[in-house]
């Protein structure tokens, strides 16, 4: 079964615009069937995951190219790198839109080339596993934190229950999950993070301790929602902290974590500059974590920041997913005394967003607001629940229900 995506319309338009398409992102997120799905009759596909054609494709890229003729769909294009250089040279000389698809899981090693090689001849899109605007069918683009953005919103948005909602979370995004499968998450996530992520981890790192790796991702699951502070993974893994930032760039590379960065302006004093992480995908969050039912999560000390976690990765999944980068940051003043979830810049103004798990907040959880009010430009607050619709907390302040985003 196929779920429709919110980013074909934009891959569509980058293919009418340069020669070359790159979907990048973690393995099993839906980048070959996504461009499957699209490719019309005429388009071969071709998988360098196999190895005669990986053979093919570096020892013989002319003869690869002859027998792959564009337009072609590369699938796992990073294990040839090689052939950038001949696709850069056919582009040239053929200048025709849309010749080439590629896909890569591994998008540190594969942009690193790939921006090297085919500089302004190719249009980059970042997959990320299903949105849940994507599983319930309603697409919504960006997240729009202004009421009538809202309001537009709340008229065709699926309602959840906060029962539904921990079961998403559990649950995750990953498209096979939402397939005709019977096994359960943890024997799906197991699978995933031991097959994948592990061999995609070795070729990107040459990690030679499994172990120390695996224990490095739990700890990041430990921490997610939180400041990142390397000090404190390296000492719980028993790394130095330099190998803890070499590894988590890789998990961010591979589209499994994303760092927020705090927000920065003059007219704010003394910000903190330590980056805040979050899962982009909660059903491996959950697995790492070790939570196996709704139930358990609901019941976790630790409900609160997987559902912050959960919202932030869905409101960067709704930019994602409209082919744009996400202006999201987080405040917080260096003496911890005021935070703020999370900040979006759009336009030259900044909407504050706290998150919380109740179903019922009051103007409390918008208290720490008037922190960026030296910004000038303050647009509409959200506080982010499980709330069943939405209703006013404070002056511009708005209790919005998750399913909205």
């Amino acid at each position: 079964m196929y779920i429709k995506r919110k980013i074909e319309d934009k891959l569509l338009t980058l293919s009418d615009s340069f020669p070359v398409v790159i979907v990048t992102g973690a393995r099993q997120v839906g980048k070959t069937t996504l461009l499957k799905h699209l490719s019309q009759a005429d388009r071969k596909f071709v998988s360098l995951d196999i190895p005669e054609n990986k053979m093919m494709a570096t020892f013989e890229p002319d003869a690869f190219l002859q027998k792959y003729e564009p337009p072609v769909v590369i699938d796992e294009f990073q294990y040839a790198p090689e052939l950038l250089r001949y696709i850069k040279a056919y582009v040239d000389k053929h200048k025709n839109c849309g010749d080439f698809w590629l896909t890569g899981s591994q998008s540190f090693v594969s942009m690193k080339n790939a921006s090297e090689s085919l500089a302004g001849r190719a249009g980059i899109i970042n997959l990320y596993s299903l949105s849940n605007s994507e599983i319930t069918g309603t697409l919504f683009g960006e997240y729009e934190p202004s009421f009538d953005g809202l309001q537009s919103r709340m008229s065709s948005a699926s309602p959840m229950s906060k029962r539904e909602t921990f079961e998403r979370i559990l649950k995750g995004g990953m498209p096979r999950l939402y397939e005709n499968f019977t096994a359960t998450n943890y024997d799906y996530f197991s699978a995933y993070f031991q097959t994948y992520l592990s061999r995609d981890i070795k070729d990107l790192a040459q990690v030679a301790d499994e172990l120390s790796f695996y224990k490095f991702i739990q700890v990041c699951s430990t921490l997610a929602a939180k400041q990142v502070s390397y000090t404190e993974i390296s000492k719980r893994v028993g790394i130095t902290a330099n190998k803890a930032k070499q590894w988590m760039s890789i998990l961010v590379s591979s589209g499994i974590i994303v760092l927020l960065q705090p927000y920065f302006s003059n007219a704010l004093k003394r910000v903190v500059k330590t980056s805040k992480m979050y899962f982009m995908d909660t059903g491996l969050l959950c697995y790492l974590r070790g939570i196996e039912s709704a139930d358990a999560l609901e019941r976790s000390a630790e409900s609160g920041d997987i559902f912050e976690n959960y919202v932030v990765s869905e409101i960067n999944k709704s930019y994602a997913c409209a082919g744009k980068h996400p202006p999201l940051y987080y405040y917080r003043d260096a003496n911890n005394r005021k935070e703020i979830d999370l900040l979006i810049e759009r336009d030259g103004v900044v909407f504050p967003i706290e998150i919380k798990e109740g179903s019922n907040p009051d103007g409390k959880a918008a208290k720490n607001f008037d922190a960026v009010s030296p910004l000038g430009n303050i647009g509409t607050g959200n506080i982010i629940c499980n709330s069943k619709d939405i209703y006013p907390v404070a002056p511009n302040t708005w209790a919005v229900p998750h399913w909205c985003v």
